[in-house]
């Protein structure tokens, strides 16, 4: 754990670190590409989910909307790591310190569990379902609690920027 903390402060005390705290441009110009991202990833992924859940897309077969929405949402995902990762190491510490970061991102690998879940459990009879306009119950649940996890992280995401300490 001592090794992690060393890699993070270096991280921390690097030039590109300091180049995003000390810059009047960098951070803000980061951080929009992180919330652009963000909406990609939390929209494209609640089509899915909203579709998982029969209330909406009913008449599109579900392998064939996520064949669609996944690569957008994976780019997405790449840029809000990204993103994500440099607006980290502008203030690792305090970041570190802040509980809604931390919550959000236990939520990131919640959601990314749920995802896992439901591609090895529901989704290995998707040709039985996929055209059904109203899934199985076990598609309805992954989809709802992907929704649940997303609109909890981006409450988390918000809510770092209004608890962080400043200087």
């Amino acid at each position: 754990m001592d090794s992690l903390y060393e890699v993070i402060s270096l991280a921390e005390n690097s030039s590109l670190a300091d180049a995003i705290r000390e810059d009047d441009v960098l951070f803000p110009l980061i951080e929009t590409a992180h919330v652009l991202a963000i909406c990609l990833v939390v929209g494209s992924i609640s089509i899915l989910d909203m579709r998982l859940l029969g209330v909406a897309s009913r008449d599109r077969p579900a392998g064939r909307l996520t064949s669609a929405i996944l690569p957008v949402t994976w780019s997405a995902f790449v840029l809000a790591a990204a993103s994500g990762s440099l607006l980290f190491i502008s203030h690792a510490s305090k970041y570190l310190e802040n509980s809604f970061f931390l919550m959000k991102m236990l939520l990131i690998a919640t959601a990314g569990l749920n995802m896992a879940v439901f591609h090895l459990i529901s989704a290995r009879d998707l040709s039985r379902w996929e055209k059904n306009a109203t899934p199985p119950l076990s598609a309805k649940f992954a989809g709802g609690l992907s929704l649940l996890f997303w609109v909890s992280t981006v409450a988390c995401g918000r809510w770092i920027g209004f608890t962080m300490p400043a200087g």
